[in-house]
């Protein structure tokens, strides 16, 4: 078959694909152009970048002679070619850049979730552990793209009310490879000096010096702080919250902390969450709020009180309610992090790891005693006097004419024995009512611990009494009465509420026998204070509580400077 010749007038070399090879036969009367499809090697060994990934073939031919494909076939052909091979190129980066992001998703013992009740990261490998989650439902939330919105098994069980520690290396808890240590969990927060963030401190009022965390610029470093108050709806009724507000002012200052201002809260009754929002909301600028405090401070509770509040204005909170952080009684509920979208404008809102404290009592006691440590109601007072002590031990044939000679058992967890006391001195106890109060003369009481700790006397209790090494730290304390009108001061054991000792009669004392008489040892008191070693005892001013602090508390006069620099505090 003679071949078909082409002029040069009715086609164009340009229209063909790069890889034909065109040859041109001239005589005096026509061009004859032969085309060929070639291979080079120099070209596969070589291929450029675009065609490493991806090769295009040329299209085959379909036809010779009057089925031979036309100039138009062969163009479109060779675009449909070049968009499949762009659409599979771009498919390919795109499953590249989404791996790169989220990185291995594989349900092991390290994930890049986290579960939203308590921050730990979902795993499937350790059933005690925080994070567990059942192998069928990672896969499942996992193919749904729903882990984050996985509690984890831990969770469930705390918030049914089962009591699961997740903290070891601390006094009643044991420990082991399921435990995170309270180490790690302080180094989670190490990050915050670097950053430039609010901090938002929390302080448990009726704990207030063993939940202060003096060295909380360790880990806020520079960033600035706003105090907040919790659980003043525990004090006794009638509280005077101007005079406990100045108080607590004045003891952040004694303790040289710098603060933006101070908000006395409830997050069980909401009061003063307003001011703490205004005051979040004009200092944020921008920048993430991270909630700090010690252990079991109420640091969840208050987050859900928080979006509560948020959500009648703001539909982010709204939203971010539905996910909320885990409440528990459990010292170390929150084991991670948990960021929450919490403020329209930008920036999330942090529930942290608590800072465990090693002298708090809540690290000296096992988990089905920590309910005991936490007031459910309203504290009141419980007073011991010498007419108290007369009504118990009338039947003893008794000769006393104070509190001298006796002892008082807070529970198992403390033992104040009288040495030495002014007539009808007064010590008032506040605390948690699940703690029984025990008097006696302080020469059975020995006796009477051994054989009542865990009956009794609890917390300790169950399987800890076998392995309880007792009070073994005492503390002497010399207790001078500076102001006949107010109390002397309070006695506060880390973790558990306060002692406050109240000079009754001693004014009437001093009228009588006259102020130049009473010698300056008459004006004090001796006590020996019991506790378990870890735990510490702080002897502070006397916090006002009930209707009797607001007529007794003084304010102190303010410099200038004073006035200037010294924190507001909001209620």
């Amino acid at each position: 078959m003679i071949p078909k010749t082409l002029s040069l007038t009715s086609f164009s070399t340009s229209l063909l694909p790069h890889h034909f090879k065109t040859l041109k036969f001239c005589n005096s009367s026509r061009t004859i152009i032969i085309c060929k499809p070639i291979n080079s090697q120099s070209q596969q060994q070589n291929p450029p970048p675009s065609q490493t990934q991806l090769s295009v073939s040329a299209p085959e031919s379909q036809g010779t002679g009057a089925a031979a494909p036309t100039r138009g076939d062969i163009f479109l052909e060779r675009q449909q070619y070049l968009a499949a091979s762009a659409l599979v190129l771009e498919k390919k980066k795109k499953k590249k850049k989404k791996e790169k992001i989220n990185g291995s998703l594989k349900p092991t013992s390290t994930s890049t979730y986290s579960c939203y009740g308590c921050g730990a990261p979902l795993q499937i490998s350790e059933l005690d552990a925080p994070g567990y989650v059942d192998p069928e439902t990672y896969e499942l939330k996992k193919k749904h793209r729903q882990l984050r919105t996985v509690l984890c098994g831990r969770c469930r069980l705390l918030s049914h009310g089962h009591m699961v520690t997740a903290v070891g290396g601390n006094g009643g808890y044991a420990g082991g490879k399921q435990f995170v240590t309270a180490e790690e969990l302080r180094e989670k927060l190490r990050h915050l000096r670097h950053e430039k963030a609010l901090i938002v401190k929390l302080v448990d009022i009726v704990d207030f010096n063993g939940s202060f965390l003096a060295h909380v610029r360790d880990l806020a470093g520079a960033n600035p702080i706003i105090l907040v108050v919790t659980k003043v709806d525990l004090l006794p009724k009638g509280t005077d919250f101007n005079c406990v507000g100045d108080w607590v002012v004045e003891a952040t200052m004694k303790k040289k902390l710098n603060v933006l201002s101070v908000h006395m809260t409830s997050s069980k009754s909401l009061v003063g969450l307003a001011g703490v929002i205004s005051e979040i909301q004009k200092e944020k600028k921008g920048r993430d709020v991270y909630i700090l405090g010690a252990a079991n401070v109420g640091k969840s509770a208050f987050i859900n009180a928080l979006l509560k509040m948020l959500s009648n204005k703001d539909p982010v909170a709204a939203m971010a309610r539905k996910y909320k952080p885990i409440q528990s009684a459990v010292p170390g509920t929150t084991v991670g992090p948990i960021p929450i979208n919490a403020f329209l404008g930008g920036g999330k809102l942090y529930d942290t790891p608590g800072v465990h404290l090693h002298h708090r009592q809540a690290a000296v006691i096992h988990s089905q005693d920590l309910p005991a440590l936490a007031p459910r109601s309203r504290l009141r007072g419980q007073s011991f006097t010498k007419q108290v002590v007369l009504d118990q031990w009338v039947s003893e044939k008794m000769e006393f004419n104070d509190l001298t000679g006796f002892s008082i058992f807070w529970g198992g967890l403390v033992r104040i024995d009288i040495l030495k006391v002014l007539p009808e001195t007064c010590l008032t106890f506040y605390g948690p009512k699940a703690l029984k109060l025990q008097i006696l003369p302080t020469n059975k009481a020995e006796q009477f611990y051994k054989k009542e700790v865990g009956v009794a006397l609890t917390p300790p209790s169950g399987e800890q009494v076998a392995t309880w090494t007792g009070l073994e730290t005492i503390r002497q304390l010399q207790i001078r009465f500076d102001d006949t009108q107010r109390p002397a001061c309070d006695v506060a054991i880390s973790g558990l509420g306060w002692i406050t000792v109240e000079p009754v009669g001693l004014g009437q004392m001093v009228k009588e026998v006259g102020s130049n008489l009473v010698e300056e040892k008459d004006m004090e008191i001796s006590l020996d204070v019991h506790v378990p070693k870890p735990v510490e005892i702080f002897v502070r001013a006397p916090l006002p509580v009930g209707k009797v602090g607001g007529e007794w508390y003084q304010y102190r006069d303010l410099t200038e400077k004073e006035e200037e620099t010294r924190p507001k505090w909001h209620f």
